[in-house]
């Protein structure tokens, strides 16, 4: 082989390496748009829900917090007020219990001390129909 057909051959190969890259180049721009229109509107739906998600958790977090130190305070508020209405309850039975006891034992007492005048009376009632029996058989 002579140097000019050495030097042709040389040539033609760095033609063909132009051309291959060239062709890289042209797939790689085409590869490019086809990976972009794959991905892109998608990329671009998903991180526009992305930032919506993470605005709703953001409040979401906060109206969480807020909920939980209100719920923290209303357990505190309704056992303390749980607490308070049974001992009203309670005391409501206890203090009505012990009216009524002091109620029937007034009302034994009462009773009692007119029993005993019933029977001071009827023993009376007893001597004076006695006494008066008396006089009658003695006329």
């Amino acid at each position: 082989m002579s140097e000019q057909e050495i030097r042709t051959q040389i040539s033609e190969k760095e033609d063909e390496i132009t051309r291959v890259e060239e062709d890289a180049s042209k797939k790689e721009a085409s590869a490019e748009k086809e990976i972009e229109a794959d991905f892109d509107d998608k990329i671009n739906d998903t991180k526009s829900k992305l930032e919506v998600g993470e605005v709703d958790l953001k409040e979401a977090t906060e109206k969480s917090k807020e909920w939980t130190k209100k719920m923290n305070k209303l357990t505190v508020e309704v056992s303390s007020l749980k607490k308070k209405y049974d001992n009203l309850v309670k005391g409501k039975t206890k203090a009505l219990n012990k009216k009524l006891d002091n109620i029937l034992k007034e009302k034994k007492t009462k009773i009692k001390s007119y029993e005993t005048d019933i029977k001071a009376l009827r023993k009376k009632l007893d001597k004076l129909e006695a006494d008066e029996l008396k006089s009658k058989t003695v006329e």
